[in-house]
């Protein structure tokens, strides 16, 4: 019996990354991510904000058709999803229960009557604090 031994010549080894290639990879993806995220960021608060003001608009759409069911404004968010008690005319549920909370998780404050009008709907914003600016701001029913 013959034992061979191959050998395989220098250009036919396959060859791994150095650490200094892996780590100059790291880096670039690191920069990339640095330009890139806080973009994504800043759009996806943007989105809630506009997801706000839409919602906003579903729920007076809501309250407006309970109105002209019943006869009265709701005295709160939750009889547009489930009928209160001595309400004749209900023909709801008028919105699903998961519209009631804003974007960030707080449900929306619900005033009747209203300041600026028959009833008020706001959110706070990100903040959850009267005032502020950009993704704090205050997102309403009246403006």
């Amino acid at each position: 019996m013959t034992c061979t031994k191959t050998y395989t010549s220098p250009e036919n080894r396959q060859r791994g990354f150095t650490l200094v290639e892996l780590l100059l990879v790291l880096v670039i993806l690191a920069l990339i991510a640095g330009l890139v995220l806080p973009g994504i960021i800043g759009k996806a608060e943007s989105a809630k904000a506009k997801a706000a003001s839409s919602q906003i608009s579903r729920i007076s759409m809501s309250v407006e058709s309970y109105y002209l069911d019943t006869g009265n404004t709701p005295t709160s968010l939750d009889e547009l999803v489930k009928q209160p008690p001595g309400v004749n005319g209900w023909n709801g549920p008028y919105i699903k229960n998961s519209l009631l909370k804003d974007p960030w998780g707080q449900p929306y404050i619900f005033t009747v009557p209203g300041e600026h009008g028959e009833f008020d709907i706001e959110s706070l914003g990100a903040d959850r604090q009267r005032g502020g600016e950009g993704k704090d701001a205050d997102i309403n029913s009246w403006e």
